[in-house]
């Protein structure tokens, strides 16, 4: 579905991804793990167009997604990421925040966009939270909006950004199991994370970033319990799963 084809990415004379290439298949769960700094969030920036390339390309199933003549909205509205940070809407409602983006940007009809709200609320445990505001809310329930509000697009691939790092220890949990279900669903998703435990469980493949690089590619068992390269045993020995 997804490929990267020697993504590179520079803020000023600082390269951060100095050609990143990665390939998602349809419904699989990647999780990127790595120091912070080792390009994680900007390659999943680059990925949602938020950040534009330097050089080489991103694909989305046929259409080369970093062609200047692509419509950058079109393609996020089939690529949905979610930050750490939650962006929600402050001034609207749970509900108002989720709906919004159907009804704009894919045209649905707002009653059918609220009924479908419903039911995602319901999903994740937060039907009675439908008309709260997101001050009223927790970390954890802001965060579960933030998801609710990403999957109502409907996106072809989900992006997470590091959406626990936030959170009280408390909460996480609570988050982490609104993943556990969308993997069920065969969602498509990559997901920067530092819950080596919960990236373990989860991934159909774990790549190992360092430095701006694919350092290590593969299945969970073999990267957690036999890595081949001495810095991802080195990074897996302190963060142990």
């Amino acid at each position: 579905m997804l490929r990267a084809d020697a993504v590179r990415k520079s803020f000023g004379d600082h390269e951060v991804l100095k050609g990143i290439s990665l390939e998602v298949a349809d419904g699989e769960v990647v999780c990127l793990i790595g120091a912070s700094g080792s390009g994680k969030s900007t390659l999943l920036r680059c990925l949602n167009l938020l950040e534009q390339v330097d050089d080489g390309d991103v694909w989305l199933d046929e259409q080369e997604i970093t062609d200047p003549r692509v419509d950058a909205d079109a393609v996020r509205r089939e690529i949905g990421i979610v930050f750490q940070a939650y962006n929600l809407f402050p001034h609207l409602s749970v509900l108002d925040n989720i709906t919004l983006g159907p009804i704009k940007a894919r045209g649905v009809a707002k009653n059918e966009a609220v009924a479908a709200a419903h039911v995602l609320l319901e999903r994740v445990g937060l039907a009675e939270k439908a008309k709260a505001y997101p001050d009223a809310l927790s970390g954890g329930q802001q965060q579960r909006v933030a998801l609710v509000r990403a999957i109502a697009m409907r996106p072809r691939l989900l992006l997470l950004d590091e959406i626990t790092s936030a959170l009280d220890p408390m909460l996480v949990g609570e988050v982490l199991d609104v993943i556990r279900e969308l993997r069920r669903d065969g969602m498509t998703i990559v997901m920067a994370t530092h819950e080596m435990t919960f990236a373990r469980e989860i991934s159909d493949r774990i790549v190992f970033m360092a430095d701006g690089l694919v350092e290590e590619v593969g299945p969970p068992e073999q990267i957690f319990t036999a890595p081949r390269s001495p810095r991802t045993a080195e990074f897996l020995a302190r963060h142990r799963a």
